[in-house]
């Protein structure tokens, strides 16, 4: 090997070295931050499994004392933290409630456990508003409508038609007919609703 080449690799040595003199703490310091951050993240997932069944446990708790003690249980599912759990074990406390003909308890459990969520929400909104329309509340059971999907516009429709709005009821159980699918199981009674307020569903509308 020629002595050029000995220095070149010589100097090419000392200069990695001077490198890793200047360097080195900041080097050592970011592969330290990203293994902290590699921790981090894995603690925060472990964490957030830990949460959810532990959720998941508080909610299975809530739901056995429905089934077990009906209304009685309403504490267990009024301390669940709020969110789709709270939701789903409060339409079955509504449902035991609504059994002991406590409408207003059952109303006030749904309402106190509203979900933001835009698939649930209408659900709960029906529920509140069959309750009313059953207790003769017919008026607040159209406040109590908010979506405009064919379910809805259907209870949209059994509401005026219990206030005798018939004009109205037609147009919504037309509205809810277009919306509802030919093979559901609904329709059948949509369509003889829509036929009961004077209304005719079109050839194409019936199975």
């Amino acid at each position: 090997m020629a002595i050029d080449e000995l220095l070149d690799e010589h100097e090419q040595s000392r200069r990695v070295q001077e490198w890793l003199r200047r360097n080195g703490g900041g080097l050592i310091g970011g592969v330290a931050l990203g293994l902290a951050a590699v921790a981090g993240w894995k603690y925060w997932q472990q964490h957030q499994a830990q949460a959810s069944m532990r959720e998941a446990d508080t909610f299975q708790t809530a739901m056995d004392s429905v089934d077990r003690d009906g209304a009685k249980a309403a504490p267990a599912v009024n301390g669940l933290p709020a969110g789709t759990y709270r939701s789903l074990a409060a339409l079955r406390l509504a449902k035991s409630q609504a059994d002991l003909n406590d409408s207003a308890a059952a109303i006030a459990t749904l309402r106190g456990s509203m979900p933001q969520d835009t698939t649930l929400r209408p659900i709960f909104e029906r529920r509140i508003a069959q309750l009313q329309i059953q207790s003769g509340k017919a008026q607040d059971a159209l406040a109590s409508l908010t979506a405009n999907d064919g379910p809805t516009l259907d209870l949209r429709g059994d509401a005026q038609f219990a206030l005798g709005q018939v004009d109205a009821a037609r147009e919504s159980y037309r509205k809810a007919l277009a919306l509802t699918d030919v093979g559901s199981p609904q329709r059948k009674l949509i369509e003889l609703k829509y036929t009961q307020v004077g209304g005719t569903p079109a050839p194409s509308q019936t199975p």
